[in-house]
């Protein structure tokens, strides 16, 4: 039996009931349920595949159900195209911010709906729109005539509700918001969030983050295999229930237990700097995860760019199995055994348009002198997605195609089949779903235990600290410090606030 949410007394803003979305072979949305009544921040979550973005795809107008209703404010519709979906009220903020760059703060927040007469734009009017908008949202420092090019992901994100706010939106639907943000961004955007709950907005929240859903949702709608299996309220929200519910089954503890016994130094780093990073020094042994902590700023991929070659450095040494690595190139890196798995997957680890095949072979085909694995290039590949336990119909399947979680795999994958000792992982589980994430730590600490070095940078401190052997902090782009892997988040957070070289950086002998 389904468990029914509290009643909400208000007309709903949106509401679908019966809707259902069949794709070959696949059952994406059977038989939904789900409303949004003003000023509630209502969540969707579910694993990847669970049918969450087929809703969202739906509302947006960029995909029809096969069955189901639709209404907006009390009247049915169907919602025939995004521009539609934006006429009646409806707004829409992804991962991938859809800003214009060139373009100035005001001319985004207006683009659509210029201001003006006889074809000539009123920049003056526009200003004063965009002005008030952001100042409703508490970002009115933030100049309209900035170039958005030039403004942080959070800035972004805020020109992108301020445009939802002038186009009189009602609902905003926001998927993975906080997935590119730092904390204090993070705490930022939930004080938006706040105001326009406090305006009546209807907020439909997508994420996989449960202490994001914890602190900001009103009620949380959980998906599995494209149906609806429970709406609960504020009162009943838990992370274990939510896992259960997500995955059919108690994940239990989700971080592997620390079973590993570090080797031989692989990595050695000492007085390295570049223009992001200054005289930092660190040790990674073989079978070690190392975590790299820090606030916005730190400095945490940016090093981890300059090991790998991608950002300059100025001085420094960096040593690979007692071997000086020569800086500042890429291709001398993975001759050396390193790899990569960058913070933007889509943009920088994966070429989206190959297939699964092309991807998990990249390195392997240009860099021969340095492969792991022997054989054909199918019994390569097929080997490498078989160790990772990536989920595709087959190796020709476009990796576009694939769920976050899988997609993630064939990065980490590809560095499998060249001979790679040390694992430079960024943000290893952005944008995936818990049980994604479980199944990637347990990838994670299968690679240490079978002798990989790993450098593991992210946001999430419960990742960090779950995942690693010792913590290393950053601050200002200084190591600031060193914890042991089971420090409390306090500790780390306490660590990384400080500023300058105040903090005494524990021994890595």
């Amino acid at each position: 039996m389904t468990p029914a949410a509290e009643p909400l007394a208000a007309t709903p803003l949106l509401r679908v009931a019966g809707l259902s979305k069949q794709y070959p072979g696949v059952r994406a949305l059977n038989e939904v349920d789900f409303d949004l009544v003003p000023g509630e921040v209502h969540c969707l979550i579910g694993e990847n595949g669970a049918g969450k973005s087929t809703l969202v795809k739906i509302i947006a107008g960029a995909q029809k159900p096969d069955r189901g209703t639709i209404e907006v404010r009390g009247q049915k519709t169907e919602i025939q195209s995004p521009r539609h979906a934006k006429d009646l009220g409806l707004a829409f903020i992804f991962q991938e911010l859809s800003v214009v760059n060139g373009l100035t703060v005001a001319e985004n927040v207006v683009l659509g709906s210029e201001p003006g007469s006889a074809g000539r734009f009123d920049k003056a009017a526009a200003v004063a729109t965009t002005r008030q908008a952001l100042a409703g949202i508490g970002f009115d420092s933030l100049d309209p005539n900035a170039r958005v090019g030039t403004l942080s992901t959070a800035e972004k994100q805020a020109v992108m509700i301020a445009k939802a706010l002038c186009a009189n939106a009602d609902v905003i639907v926001m998927d993975e918001p906080t997935s590119p943000l730092e904390e204090q961004e993070v705490q930022k955007l939930f004080a938006v969030i706040a105001t326009l709950k406090a305006q009546g907005k209807g907020i439909i929240y997508v994420s996989h983050k449960m202490r994001e859903i914890e602190t900001i949702g009103d009620r949380v709608t959980v998906f599995k295999d494209g149906a609806r299996v429970a709406t609960l309220p504020r009162s009943a929200i838990s992370p274990r229930e939510l896992i259960r519910l997500m995955v059919g089954r108690d994940l239990g503890d989700i971080f592997p237990a620390k079973a590993r016994t570090p080797g031989r130094a692989i990595l050695e780093v000492r007085g390295l700097s570049g223009a992001r990073i200054h005289d930092v020094d660190l040790t990674v042994r073989a079978g070690e995860i190392v975590g790299v902590a820090g606030l916005v700023g730190a400095g945490r991929t940016e090093l981890l760019r300059s090991i790998f070659g991608a950002d300059p450095v100025a001085q420094g040494e960096i040593r690979v199995d007692g071997e000086r690595l020569h800086a500042n190139a890429v291709r001398a890196a993975i001759r050396a055994g390193l790899g990569l798995v960058p913070e933007e997957r889509r943009a920088q680890g994966i070429v989206p348009v190959l297939s699964v095949f092309d991807n998990v072979l990249l390195p392997w085909n240009e860099f021969p002198a340095s492969r792991r694995f022997k054989g054909t290039p199918d019994a390569v590949a097929s080997r490498a997605i078989d160790s990772m336990s990536v989920k595709t119909p087959s190796l020709a399947q476009r990796i576009s195609a694939l769920s976050g979680g899988n997609q993630q795999k064939v990065v980490v994958g590809k560095w499998l089949t060249m001979n790679t000792r040390l694992l430079l992982l960024d943000e290893p589980t952005r944008g995936v779903d818990v049980g994604a994430k479980r199944e990637i730590y347990r990838i994670i600490d299968d690679l240490a235990k079978d002798g990989l070095a790993i450098l593991l940078v992210s946001s999430e401190l419960s990742e960090v600290i779950g995942l690693s052997d010792r913590i290393v902090v950053l601050n200002g782009g200084r190591v600031v410090g060193e914890l042991p892997g089971n420090a409390s988040e306090a500790a780390v957070v306490e660590l990384s606030m400080i500023h300058g070289l105040g903090a005494s950086t524990g021994s890595e002998a």
